[in-house]
């Protein structure tokens, strides 16, 4: 198994999936494109779950040192977070530099409940990073995925590697992940709800801590948890209509707290970008992609759901 950085003149981004068996499969295709980018001089990032950190991290040696080694299933446990905090914010680590990342968003552990984001996330990967000089390899485990997984990681890369080499997906449609993946949420069973307007902001974070507190969620995660029922309130008073609803409920040991209002979401990338220095306007989605354990979004025409979860 051999891996390949080869960029075309139109986009010097590339995405591949690498489809693996078995842990020698998995060292075959990261080390040589580990080892390649060290060669070339290029920055490395190996952001996997830390059973695979720990392999590629004894398979390099002392090599280690020279790679920036980040367990994502701490730094990525939220989808949404990885591009902005992750992928993002290595690239720009190092201006006018090619980069390669290894990052592994999906493994077997990840819940039904995630999955949906994870798919979304390696979508917008590829809008997120056109046009630059960034190569991101995308481990799948053929053995511990679901055939299903398989088939979406062909729909989310342009190209594929296992085995037997690399080759261009024919499915390849990320514009279609993402919307394919932008389900309606399912209806909580036992939320509290408080219907907001333009002069509850103070009520709305009251009540979000009043609640969550009652769940179990205390100390910094719980003013995270404040803010991020602040700005999301804030966004559907400026952009979404000038109300919303606030939901708040207990699920598979997380609080889990929900804004909804009657506006559209069109920016694809939108709570996904490191915010400027300068940025005016509100940076609510952002926010809650960094602070919360796992955020999901539906947004259509009738209206957007932004559910945040934070486990207590």
């Amino acid at each position: 198994m051999t891996t390949t950085t080869a960029t075309t003149e139109a986009d010097p981004f590339v995405h591949p999936a690498l489809f693996y068996r078995g842990s020698r499969q998995y060292l075959q295709g990261t080390t040589p494109f580990v080892l390649g980018g060290l060669d070339a001089g290029e920055p490395v990032a190996v952001a996997v779950p830390e059973r695979n950190l720990r392999l590629i991290r004894d398979e390099l040696g002392e090599l280690a040192s020279q790679v920036r080694l980040i367990d994502m299933s701490e730094a990525g446990r939220n989808p949404g977070r990885i591009i902005p905090a992750v992928l993002t914010a290595f690239a720009d680590l190092h201006p006018g530099r090619r980069v390669r990342i290894i990052g592994e968003p999906i493994w077997p552990e990840r819940s039904a409940t995630e999955y949906p984001a994870c798919v979304q996330h390696e979508a917008l990967i590829n809008l997120a990073f056109a046009g630059r000089g960034v190569t991101i390899l995308c481990p799948y485990d053929l053995d511990g995925l679901d055939p299903e997984v398989v088939r979406d990681a062909r729909m989310t890369h342009p190209t594929i590697m296992d085995a037997s080499g690399l080759r261009i997906s024919e499915e390849y449609a990320p514009e279609h992940a993402v919307q394919e993946y932008n389900r309606p949420l399912p209806a909580p069973g036992n939320a509290v709800e408080f219907a907001f307007g333009e002069t509850d902001l103070f009520k709305v974070r009251a009540f979000a801590v009043e609640h969550a507190s009652r769940m179990g969620l205390s100390g910094e995660r719980l003013q995270d948890l404040r803010l991020i029922a602040s700005e999301l309130a804030s966004n559907s008073l400026d952009h979404g209509g000038g109300s919303g609803t606030l939901r708040l409920w207990f699920e598979d040991g997380r609080a889990v707290i929900e804004v909804s209002d009657a506006g559209h979401i069109v920016d694809l990338l939108a709570g996904r970008r490191p915010a400027a220095a300068r940025q005016q306007g509100s940076r609510g989605l952002l926010m809650t992609n960094l602070l919360s354990d796992l955020v999901r979004i539906h947004t259509g025409g009738d209206g957007t759901t932004v559910r945040a979860y934070f486990t207590v």
